[in-house]
């Protein structure tokens, strides 16, 4: 291989110069068309705008319920980080204290994602069936808080 068989990995295409006389296609009006807000600079509309017409997402009822006010917002820890866990019974503030968790918030949940590799006492608000069954074949214990 030599510097001049070099290529690159993916096809190179030249950017578009406009502005640079009639004979490229390009002059003028640099493909602007003639006069008129996009014609401008810094001319254009916003994203959705629809002429001055009430836009489609204002003509559109709201749907749903959101329930932001009494949601619980749970800490999610999977049984690959239990096996980081330095004591044999796990809860809050064992999971705080050895960094799987930053903070509490409304409680633990325990996710099946993985593969626990000692027995262990784990104390949380939630456990996903799968991982409850995982931890129990060990011999460790689940407690709901």
């Amino acid at each position: 291989m030599k510097l001049d068989e070099l290529k690159p990995s993916t096809k190179r295409t030249k950017r578009t110069v406009v502005g640079r006389g009639m004979g490229s296609g390009l002059g003028k009006t640099s493909g602007r068309g003639h006069k008129g807000q996009k014609a401008r600079a810094g001319g254009g509309v916003r994203r959705g705008f629809e002429g001055g017409q009430t836009p489609l997402y204002r003509r559109l009822p709201k749907r749903g319920f959101n329930n932001s006010k009494f949601a619980r917002d749970y800490n999610e820890v999977t049984l690959t980080m239990l096996n980081n866990a330095t004591t044999d019974v796990v809860d809050v503030n064992s999971l705080i204290n050895d960094g799987i968790i930053s903070k509490a918030k409304d409680g633990i949940v325990v996710i099946a994602t993985g593969k626990l590799d000692k027995k262990l006492t784990v104390k949380a608000k939630r456990f996903t069936n799968s991982a409850k069954e995982k931890i129990e074949a060990l011999g460790g214990k689940t407690e709901v808080i």
